[in-house]
């Protein structure tokens, strides 16, 4: 078989796919075509069932759903508990040994109790209302001393205003990044969750 002859066999087997459908002619080149993916299945059979099997399942579910519901609500009420605030099971056990019984107060120990509460209102008021009249004492003398200093100088008075950053002197120095540590081996990335499920 000469050259020309198998160029020609092969011209033929040319991959082009072209849109438009094959025309019939008697001189056109046979080219390989594909058609377009339609990625679909036959359809499946659906099984009859019995009415009375779809019932039970339909009654089945519903009677889940009712059961989730009622669940639901009567949890509603139920705060989520906080371990923090929850009594160790250990102190309910040993609660009898623990509580302490005491005899119930004369009636002169409680209004002794009653006055002594009193007396201790009192003596709290007063010492409030003291400290409010030496703030205000203290702000009236510093605002006369201001109106005075302005009064003398404009510049003065615009610098005391200013804030005194030396007043109390502090200087604090440190790394500004934590050093890394020699030899430590990092994790992975592991992470354990042992919160709990509510």
């Amino acid at each position: 078989m000469s050259l020309n002859n198998l160029i020609f066999t092969f011209s033929r087997l040319t991959c082009k796919i072209p849109t438009v459908a094959r025309t019939i002619s008697t001189n056109s080149q046979l080219l390989f075509r594909c058609t377009p993916i339609l990625l679909a299945e036959p359809l499946k059979k659906k099984k009859k069932l019995d009415p009375a099997i779809i019932k039970a399942r339909e009654e089945r579910k519903k009677r889940k759903i009712e059961k989730q519901i009622r669940r639901l609500e009567k949890n509603a009420r139920q705060l989520k508990p906080i371990e923090e605030c929850e009594v160790p099971l250990e102190i309910l056990d040993t609660f009898s040994t623990r509580k302490r019984y005491l005899a119930p107060s004369s009636p002169e120990i409680l209004e002794k109790r009653a006055l002594l509460l009193k007396k201790w209102c009192h003596y709290k008021r007063e010492q409030h209302l003291a400290d409010m009249q030496m703030l205000d004492r203290i702000a009236y003398s510093q605002q006369k001393a201001l109106d005075e200093l302005r009064k003398e100088s404009e510049e003065l008075y615009q610098e005391a205003l200013q804030s005194d950053f030396q007043l109390l002197p502090f200087v604090c120095q440190g790394p500004v990044e934590t050093p890394p540590v020699k030899h430590y081996n990092s994790p992975d990335g592991d992470y354990q969750d042992v919160s709990k499920k509510w």
